[in-house]
């Protein structure tokens, strides 16, 4: 009886140590849906429940294509695109014409065109007046001229007025290009910001997905645990082992059990930081799928091979490229502050003292506008834009060293993770013969009750550092795509 259970205990933990390799398996799951346009809600999962109480199916790729779309930080990365936009158009804006309407009426006793009286010596020092469209002044008998501000009068204006600029050495268009390099450095920021989401969707994934495979192993220790313990209650009864073997048995059936309820917690918290690393505002009852980062093809690769590849794909350099060509311009368009600016102008209108006695008027000209002392302003915004753009390139050498660091630690991690699972391997089969011979004792009388829980303790830890060191190869693996700036 006691070969019987043994053989059937091994072959209930089988499954946890050599059947992981199908644990980590694709499995043939249909593809979900793709997700609904709401935030609140989740992917679709893979499988539908096939009852009540079988729980949903979230694989790793509708997870991604939700974030892509719905995850906070790529709104955001969108929506600096869309600024980047507007300040397109509005340093494009100066190139075209600037036409306004004007509608006004004024009361007062200011001087305006119409409101005048004109005073004409008609003989001796008599003088005669008439009101003529001029300006507002009075001409004396001895031919002088005065400003008359003695009665009010009300002024009616409508018209267009336009300005064009024609040049200004180069302050607009270097404005215009700043922008446009800005634009097109905030798209490849979106991209950087796609695998940082990527990754971190990633990695929260592989973490749910191994706290998955720990509840698996600290529930068949439980299994295994409370077979232990009715196999020493009976011994127990009838006197081969001590009373004390049988309260060390009920300890070790009750760490399991809080190791069990710890290892479900840890995967409820792991699903929750998942949802948050996706954009999910839902609820963490769903299992996670058994995808994996298949290997990469070229991670065996030299360093310098892989650094050269990870340097021409990696957004942020050349986020910081553009960043460097807007900044150029920058400092043009500053340097264009110390010339003049030369624009075009002109205006239409109807003015009058009364709406049924208005006249055209109309004026063309140009205007020159240089300004000869601004208080060091020009100087200081011209070492400003200097300085700027210094540190623009500082920050690609610095961004060039994190780049290498990215791809050295992500390749030593996979080559690690590799080595690591055959070493864990062999751990676990070291351990289960260690449990196995553990048992042959105890069931002999050799060995004693702390000499078994100690081979079950090891086996257990044995299997969940097979676990981790699988999905931390799978991590690995996502933080090497990362480092190469692909998806």
């Amino acid at each position: 009886m006691w070969t019987r259970r043994l053989v059937c205990t091994l072959s209930t933990l089988a499954p946890v140590v050599f059947g992981l390799d199908s644990a980590f398996a694709q499995e043939g799951v249909p593809a979900p849906a793709p997700p609904q346009p709401r935030p609140s809600e989740m992917p679709a999962s893979s499988a539908p429940p096939t009852g009540p109480a079988a729980p949903r199916i979230m694989n790793l790729q509708p997870l991604e294509r939700f974030a892509v779309t719905r995850q906070p930080q790529m709104l955001v990365a969108q929506a600096q695109i869309g600024i980047a936009e507007g300040n397109v158009e509005q340093a494009r804006s100066p190139f075209l014409p600037q036409i306004a309407a004007v509608a006004e009426y004024a009361y007062g006793n200011s001087i305006r065109p119409y409101s005048v009286t004109t005073s004409t010596p008609t003989s001796g020092t008599a003088t005669g007046t008439t009101t003529t469209p001029s300006m507002a002044m009075t001409s004396t008998s001895s031919g002088g001229t005065s400003l008359s501000f003695s009665s009010a009068l009300g002024f009616w204006d409508f018209g267009l007025s336009g300005t064009q600029l024609i040049y200004d050495f180069g302050q607009t268009a270097g404005r215009y290009r700043s922008a446009k390099e800005t634009l097109e450095s905030q798209r490849l920021a979106e991209k950087t910001t796609l695998l940082q989401v990527l990754l971190a969707v990633r990695r929260a994934y592989f973490t749910a997905r191994a706290n998955k495979e720990l509840v698996d192993v600290q529930r068949e220790t439980l299994r295994d645990q409370e077979s232990h313990l009715t196999q020493v209650q009976g011994m127990v009864q009838v006197g081969t082992q001590p009373e004390i073997a049988l309260v060390t048995q009920k300890a070790a059936v009750a760490n399991a059990r809080v190791q069990l309820i710890t290892a479900q917690n840890n995967y409820e918290t792991a699903k929750a930081q998942l949802n948050q690393a996706a954009g999910i505002t839902g609820g963490t009852d769903y299992d996670v799928g058994n995808e994996l980062v298949p290997p990469i093809d070229d991670e065996e690769q030299p360093l310098e091979t892989l650094v050269n590849k990870a340097m021409q794909a990696r957004p942020e350099l050349a986020t910081l490229d553009r960043q460097r060509s807007a900044q150029e311009a920058s400092v043009s368009a500053a340097k264009g502050g110390f010339g003049p600016t030369l624009s075009a102008t002109g205006s239409v209108a109807e003015e009058g003292l009364a709406l049924d006695g208005l006249q055209p008027a109309w004026s063309v000209g140009g205007l020159i506008s240089w300004p000869i002392f601004q208080g060091g302003l020009t100087h200081g915004l011209v070492r400003s834009a200097e300085a700027t753009l210094s540190s623009i390139e500082a920050q690609r050498t610095l961004e060039e060293l994190q780049v290498r660091l990215d791809v050295d630690s992500a390749q030593l991690a996979v080559r690690a993770g590799k080595a690591t699972i055959g070493a864990s391997e062999d751990a676990v089969a070291n351990a289960r013969e260690q449990l196995r011979l553990a048992e042959q004792r105890y069931a002999t009388g050799v060995g004693n009750i702390i000499e078994l829980d100690d081979a079950q303790v090891a086996y257990t830890a044995a299997a969940a550092q097979l676990v981790q060191a699988r999905y931390a190869l799978a991590t690995a693996r996502a933080q090497l795509l990362a480092a190469l700036g692909r998806t």
